[in-house]
């Protein structure tokens, strides 16, 4: 079973232990244009799935960032405060947030690399 999942909204996730890695996948990233600002969540603090956990802006427009699972956020990648476009330079290594899942059984929900690949084909 692969660690990397994926959402709807375009947002992946890396399953590493009992931390999950949160970013935005190579076609949000290309969607969204030139990412100017992200905002991050605090340390510390407890989400549930569904909860938008921060905002990217871009020259186009500024999305929030959904937490498809729940748990607390005990990272960010601070990173990105300072350099937001190393999500445009490459989305797939530069996590946003990662979080200390509750409850494993809500990457169910996802989609796996191949199943995100047939839905990006829909939406083209």
């Amino acid at each position: 079973m692969s660690n990397l999942f994926f959402t709807e909204d375009h947002e992946w996730v890396r399953l590493e232990g009992k931390k999950v890695y949160l970013g935005i996948s190579d076609y949000a990233q290309s969607q969204l244009g030139d990412i100017v600002y992200v905002e991050l969540p605090e340390e510390d603090d407890e989400v549930s799935a569904g909860d938008s956990v921060g905002v990217i802006e871009s020259v186009k427009s500024a999305s929030d960032l959904f937490t498809p699972v729940s748990g607390i956020v005990v990272e960010v990648n601070e990173e990105l405060e300072d350099a937001p476009e190393l999500l445009n330079e490459d989305a797939m290594e530069n996590w946003i947030v990662a979080i200390e899942i509750n409850d494993e059984s809500e990457l169910e929900e996802l989609m796996d690399e191949d199943e995100y690949k047939n839905f990006l084909g829909d939406e083209a």
